[in-house]
């Protein structure tokens, strides 16, 4: 295999792109060449096989959209904790070919028990890191207020990416808001 780390990450993000254009039936390495502007077999130096490009694009899809905590400007506990689902939502909306490939993966790995360990790994850990950075970060709340948005978060982002018609009329910056101040126990 290959290891030249950039064209890697440039390969990934075309397989990405292309899942999210044309779902995962579409994931060729010929089509991940073409996105990507690279000589055809270019994709198959890189990758053993469709799955290990599966593999990788899941857990990239994560690092594009990450909030790290030094974004936060906030100082009141409650109001930086907003601030970073804000950050997350307006990440995700702005790469949302990232999430779209997301939402296939997932279809993908009802049929694929492989991609189905993947990315049931990549997503636990990626619970698990907002659970430990609310923790770290001494924001508010508990576990549990961790789950109740993380799981909010992924309903609203869903909505918003494939239907935005059915939440036109609301503020998603206030809906997110909203969701933290009747996530947080009252004190």
């Amino acid at each position: 295999m290959v290891t030249n780390p950039e064209r890697r990450t440039a390969l990934v993000d075309a397989a990405i792109d292309v899942l999210a254009t044309h779902g995962a039936r579409g994931l060729t390495f010929r089509a991940v060449d073409t996105e990507a502007g690279v000589p055809t077999g270019t994709a198959s130096n890189y990758f053993a096989n469709r799955d290990d490009l599966l593999r990788h694009a899941a857990e990239r899809i994560h690092v594009r959209v990450a909030v790290d905590a030094g974004e936060g400007t906030e100082s009141d506990p409650a109001a930086l904790l907003t601030q970073f689902m804000r950050l997350l939502l307006h990440r995700i909306a702005d790469d949302r070919t990232g999430w779209l490939a997301l939402l296939e993966l997932r279809l993908e790995a009802t049929r694929r028990p492989e991609l189905r360990a993947t990315l049931t790994t990549a997503l636990r850990e990626n619970l698990e890191a907002n659970v430990r950075g609310r923790r770290e970060g001494e924001l508010p709340g508990d576990d549990l207020t961790t789950v109740l948005l993380y799981y909010a978060m992924t309903g609203l982002i869903l909505e918003h990416l494939t239907l935005p018609g059915v939440l036109a009329d609301r503020d998603l910056d206030a809906l997110v808001g909203d969701f933290v101040r009747r996530s947080l126990p009252e004190t």
